[in-house]
Order: C-alpha cells, then structure tokens, then sequence
C-alpha cells in the first residue's frame, strides 16, 4: 500500500482536522452547539443565509419578485457558517439540518419555517403565483429540472470543487471522477438549452434560478478556477443563458445579498431595504468610517 493510500479502520471516528479548508463547517451529530436567537426584522420574510450558490437562488428570487412588483419585502440575515452560526439555537429551530439558507414566514400565524432552497423557491413563488410556467402542462418540465439541480449540484460542489479547490492535497482519482460527472452535467445543460431560452416551456422560471447560481457561476465566474479545466467555453448554450439570466438587474443585486468575498462594491452583507443596495455595500460603509 502507498503512503498515500488510505486503509479504512473498521469504525470510522471523527478526528477534526479531517476535511481540508471547510473542517470546522460540518460535524457528524446534529443540534445545536450554543444558545443563540435569531435577529428578525420588519417585513414577513426572514431570511438567514450567506451568498453560497444555495443562497443566492433565494435573494434573487424575492429581488425578482420586487422586480415584478410584488409586496415581497425581506430581510436577509448573514450566517456565517465559517465561525459556526448555523449550529446556533434559534438556527437550528429554523433549519434542523443546520445549512443555508433557511427562511421564516412571519406571513403566517403562527410563522412558518422553510428550509432547502428548493422547498423556499416553491413556498414563494407558489404563494405569489410568480415564476412559474405559464402553460400547467409544462409544471412537470419545472419541477424536473429543479429538483434536477438539488441532485447534481452536491457532485459539482461538494464533489468536484472540494477536490479541485479546497481538498488538502489534489487527487488524481476524485478530481477525474468528479470533473468526468460534471462535463455530462454541463452537457445535459448545453442539449437541453439549445434553441431554447429557459429550462421549462417558454418561462423563466425558479428552475432557471435555481440552477444558474451553480452552473451559471460555473461558466461566466471561473467558479473553483475550473473554467479552463473544465472548458466551460465550449458549452455555448449554457453560457448564452447564463449571459441572459445575469443580464437582469434583479439578479444581480440578489447576488449580493449575504455576500463576504470578492468587490466591496458587491457585499451587501445584510439586506432590509432596497435603498441598501446604494447606501449600504461595504464599499459605501468603509468609506463613511
């Protein structure tokens, strides 16, 4: 056996320098690991989350449906799942599951949680009755390539961008395995969008928000640095959708909500109005002191 090479113990326990860069963001219990409350704001919807791809579906769903001119004013809550606010108490009473993003819908009474992005792209634009296809007999259509994404995003994140970006050392085998999966992912994308718009009917839809954070990071953002290793460029239909779904303002100010990386002008790190987006980037809060 190589020096590399790993040989399994019969039980497997938790050693806590195990998983590179993002160790301390996961444990292998569930619950909460400290007593804290959540903030909540003025407006029905509560949002806690950070601007991971998960997140950003979210944030620029409820920006699109300000857009459109719905009554759906929120605040966005950052969780800063690096120093460990998602194992906090009130979290994890919004989101058992202790990820983001997780919403409270002070609409109703008593308030209602969601949790799984999915689950809040469904809750909002069912209860709006925005973003959705216009022709019912295309739902399924929807339906299927949304929950499309919660199942091959996992292989895209937590498969092919750990092992090439943030793993403690590269590994031939993963990487290969992981970067073979998402070229047919990327594939499946380019057949299906070629001559059409949108994912489902003629409608843009949550399918399409909720899929563009990832594979739309992926080919216009050099996400995990993988464009070229990855030739991203060569699926010509998914970045011509890409470049029409970043092309809407409301999504470009939902992918700034909860955000802590990249330009100061694009953090906007908490969100309760829509005068933020002006007033209230980092830029605009470290050049008044």
């Amino acid at each position: 056996m190589s020096s590399d090479e790993y040989d399994p113990p019969k039980v497997w326990t938790w050693d806590t320098e195990n998983g590179g860069q993002f160790a301390s963001t996961n444990r292998p219990v569930a619950g909460a690991t400290h007593d804290r409350e959540l903030p909540v704001g003025e407006h029905p919807y509560q949002l806690y989350s950070l601007a991971t791809p998960n997140g950003q579906k979210v944030t620029i769903l409820f920006e699109e449906l300000l857009e459109a001119g719905f009554d759906a004013e929120y605040d966005a809550w950052p969780i800063r799942i690096g120093d460990g606010d998602q194992f906090g108490s009130g979290f994890v009473a919004a989101n058992p599951n202790s990820k983001i993003p997780a919403l409270m819908d002070h609409s109703a009474t008593p308030p209602t949680r969601v949790f799984e992005s999915a689950a809040i792209l469904m809750h909002l634009s069912e209860r709006f009755g925005a973003f959705q296809v216009s022709d019912p007999a295309d739902r399924p259509e929807m339906l299927s390539w949304l929950f499309w994404q919660m199942g091959s995003a996992p292989y895209l994140g937590g498969g092919f961008g750990h092992f090439y970006a943030y793993a403690p050392k590269k590994w031939e085998y993963p990487i290969n395995r992981f970067a073979m999966e998402v070229k047919r992912q990327l594939d499946v994308l380019d057949r299906h969008l070629d001559g059409r718009d949108w994912m489902a009917g003629g409608d843009y839809t949550i399918a399409d928000m909720a899929i563009w954070p990832w594979y739309g990071g992926l080919v216009l953002f050099d996400q995990y640095g993988a464009s070229e290793f990855l030739d991203t460029a060569s699926y010509r239909n998914v970045v011509s959708w890409a470049e029409r779904i970043w092309a809407r303002p409301a999504v470009r100010r939902g992918r700034k909500v909860n955000r802590f990386q990249g330009e100061l002008s694009d953090q906007l790190h908490e969100r309760h109005a829509a005068s933020d987006f002006e007033l209230r980037t980092q830029d605009k809060l470290e050049a008044q002191g």
